[in-house]
Parts: C-alpha cells; sequence; structure tokens
C-alpha cells in the first residue's frame, strides 16, 4: 500500500471532490491542520510516500525534502510552486506535478476586497444586523486613483475593471516598461510616485528576494492618508512590522490582506486588533469550483505516476 497524504486540506473538502478509490493499493490520510515546524513536518510526512499540497501553504525545502527518504511524488495545486525547491526534490528522485487552477478567482477577490473597504461594507453589514442603520459613509472610485504594483497577468485583469470605473490607473514594476503599461490604458510611473499618487494600491507581485519586503516604511510614509492598500500577493512583499505601525497611526486609511507572513494567522496578531483591516484567510484562488478540479487533477497525476507515465510534471528540467 503508498501511503498519501493531503496538506492544509482546512474546508475538508479533498475526500469528496474526487475519486481517491480509484487509486489502487494507496491510502489516503488528510491533515485539515497546517503542521507547523519543520521537525514536526519531518515526523509527520515520514510514513508517505506521496504527498498532495496546496498551492504554497506548507513549504519544501531542501532541508525537508531531505528528511523525507521515502517520499515519491509530490504533487502541488496549480502549475507553478516558489515554496518547493524543485531541484532537490527531483536530486532526491522525487517526482513534482502540478495542476490547473482557477485562474480569475484572485482577480475577482482583490476587487471584493477594494470595493468592501472603500464602500465600508463589513460595518454596515455589522450596523444592519445589530438593527442600526446607515452606519458608514464610504468613499467613491470614479475620478480616483488605482495604483498597481506589478503589471502582470492578474495586475492587468485588476487595470481593465479600474477603467471601467473611470479611474485613472498608474503601475509600476522594476520591468515595466511606459509601452507596456500603455497597450493596458495604464501610465507607467516611477516606484515612489505610485505610493505618493494611488488612492488604491494593489499588490500583483511574485514572491522574491528582489520583492520581499518592496513596500516598506519609507513606501507606506509615501501613500496618502486616505489611501488603502490592497494585498492579494503575498504577505512577505509587505513590511509587516511597518504596515501595522501606518495602520496604529492613521498613516494611511487602511489596508485588505489576503496574506500573511504567517498563515494561518495567529489568534493574537495585532492585524485582528486593528478597525482599519480588512481581513480574509488567503481565500484568493478557493471557490467552490476550486476543489473538483484541482483534486480531481492529482487523482490523475497519481493514476499516471502508478502506472509510470507522468503528466504536468514541473522539475523534469533544471529548474532553481
Amino acid at each position: 500500500m503508498r501511503q498519501i497524504a493531503i496538506l492544509d486540506d482546512y474546508k475538508n473538502a479533498s475526500r469528496s471532490a474526487a475519486d481517491w478509490e480509484s487509486l489502487p493499493e494507496t491510502d489516503v490520510c488528510v491533515f485539515n491542520d497546517t503542521i507547523a515546524g519543520e521537525d514536526a513536518l519531518a515526523s509527520a510526512l515520514a510514513p508517505f510516500q506521496i504527498i498532495v499540497i496546496m498551492r504554497e501553504r506548507t513549504a519544501f525545502p531542501k532541508s525537508l525534502l531531505d528528511r523525507l527518504p521515502r517520499l515519491e511524488l509530490l504533487i502541488t495545486t496549480g502549475m507553478r510552486n516558489l515554496s518547493v525547491d524543485m531541484k532537490a526534490a527531483r536530486d532526491n528522485g522525487v517526482t513534482v506535478c502540478g495542476t490547473q487552477m482557477m485562474r480569475n478567482a484572485p482577480f475577482e477577490l482583490t476587487w471584493a476586497l477594494i470595493m468592501a473597504i472603500t464602500r465600508k461594507i463589513p460595518a454596515e453589514n455589522a450596523a444592519m444586523h445589530e438593527g442600526g442603520w446607515h452606519e458608514a459613509v464610504g468613499t467613491g472610485l470614479q475620478g480616483k486613483t488605482l495604483g498597481i504594483l506589478g503589471l502582470g497577468r492578474l495586475g492587468t485583469l485588476i487595470a481593465g475593471i479600474g477603467l471601467a470605473f473611470d479611474m485613472k490607473v498608474i503601475a509600476w514594476s522594476q520591468n515595466l516598461t511606459a509601452d507596456k503599461a500603455a497597450e493596458v490604458g495604464v501610465s507607467r510611473v516611477e516606484q515612489d510616485e505610485l505610493f505618493a499618487q494611488s488612492d488604491v494600491l494593489s499588490i500583483h507581485l511574485l514572491l522574491s528576494e528582489r520583492t520581499t519586503g518592496i513596500v516598506g516604511a519609507r513606501e507606506l510614509s509615501l501613500m496618502k492618508k486616505s489611501a488603502y492598500l490592497i494585498n492579494t500577493a503575498r504577505g512577505a512583499i509587505v513590511d509587516e512590522n511597518a504596515l501595522i505601525a501606518a495602520l496604529q497611526n492613521r498613516q494611511i486609511a487602511g489596508a485588505a490582506l489576503d496574506v500573511f507572513d504567517v498563515e494561518p494567522l495567529p489568534r493574537d496578531h495585532p492585524f485582528r486588533q486593528l478597525d482599519n483591516t480588512l481581513l480574509t484567510g488567503h481565500v484568493g484562488y478557493t471557490i467552490d469550483e476550486l476543489y473538483p478540479l484541482v483534486y480531481g487533477q492529482a487523482v490523475e497525476n497519481i493514476a499516471h505516476w502508478l502506472n509510470g507515465d507522468a503528466v504536468r510534471v514541473l522539475n523534469a528540467m533544471d529548474d532553481t
């Protein structure tokens, strides 16, 4: 019997989303809660030959992979996972496969957060349920400036809606050119201008050494007191302590956050205590339609691999 572990299935959705019983001579174990710490992970995962992970909820660096000698197949939802050391996996004889994702789900959540925080929907909803009426006064978007940090595929989608709302849309990233920005109706500005001019600043960068902490105390100090920061990308792109200080001091109007340095977010985290934060638990890609897609393809990946014909392989070439 091959042992299969499914990690970080917060909603306990994997069992019913796919036909795991179709896999011959396998036994499936689902972990609903995040296993914290490499020692605990290495101990819990030691018996498993196959591990299925949900995006980047649990990282698999070389140090962990080296402690899992029985591991043969690692499946990540999504066709990219920067928290897995692909080369170390290959060197250890571990095949890494991916699945498709719901490509527009994070884009939809970003706009849900923008609308909710600017129109004060959480406060208004809470007041209505408590018997109140017309508790909050929101901010309109027409004529305001939407700043996009990272004008890739998702950033371009975000820009399109901003333009539809008759917003001025500006963008910056290290490799963005004025011509590329103009192709989608956006103005390229310099980094400091992006922070200074934006009424809503939305982050859409990949996390890397270059982008870690790129939004720090200096950048936040350039923002308007009336501005909102939206982060559905990765928590570490923003200096968390600097953002907490900016929110506590009302240096900016508020922040809508779906991603954090430590996930799940600790119960006593300062973000939970601030009245100018709108928080969701890294749900950008998790919608009803996601689970049958990703777990169904995970089962397909395992079946093909058991037959010696691996599909959707992510570490076949020399990746770092």
